[in-house]
């Protein structure tokens, strides 16, 4: 059964600005992947397959919406493909890097249908910050989880 992208891994970039993908990410991963700016300063990795339809809802948007235009845009200008090394490594480019304030110490977590690329003390922040309204989340957000 495929629960989709789960759990919290800490790998590093190493010194040409790659990151090991955890194992359990790999084979999703080894056919193609997306990575581009997420919200709150993190970067999101799609399988190829799921960015595709990911961005098909986008595409279903009326181009007389500004929002899904202004959205696109900055999506797609800051996306990257690439196809992971044997070695289940991808380079994080540049402008992704500077946007996500990615050093060196990162934090890879499973988000379901995605992976999702933080600083690591950017994610403990977001992290401490949330736990004290996680409980009250879970009333607001249809869940289906007791």
């Amino acid at each position: 059964m495929n629960l989709g992208f789960l759990g919290t891994h800490t790998p590093r970039l190493d010194d040409k600005n790659r990151l090991v993908l955890p194992a359990r990410f790999r084979e999703p991963l080894a056919g193609g992947l997306v990575m581009a700016r997420g919200h709150e300063r993190c970067l999101c990795v799609w399988p190829v397959e799921g960015f595709r339809a990911a961005t098909e809802q986008l595409a279903a948007a009326p181009l007389s919406s500004k929002a899904a235009r202004d959205y696109t845009r900055v999506l797609f200008a800051g996306a990257h493909d690439e196809v992971p090394d044997r070695q289940g490594r991808v380079t994080v480019p540049q402008p992704l890097r500077e946007y996500a304030g990615l050093v060196r110490d990162l934090a890879v977590i499973g988000a379901g249908t995605r992976v999702e690329i933080w600083a690591a003390d950017a994610w403990e922040r977001y992290l401490a910050a949330q736990e004290d309204t996680f409980s009250a989340l879970s009333e607001e957000v249809p869940t289906g989880i007791p």
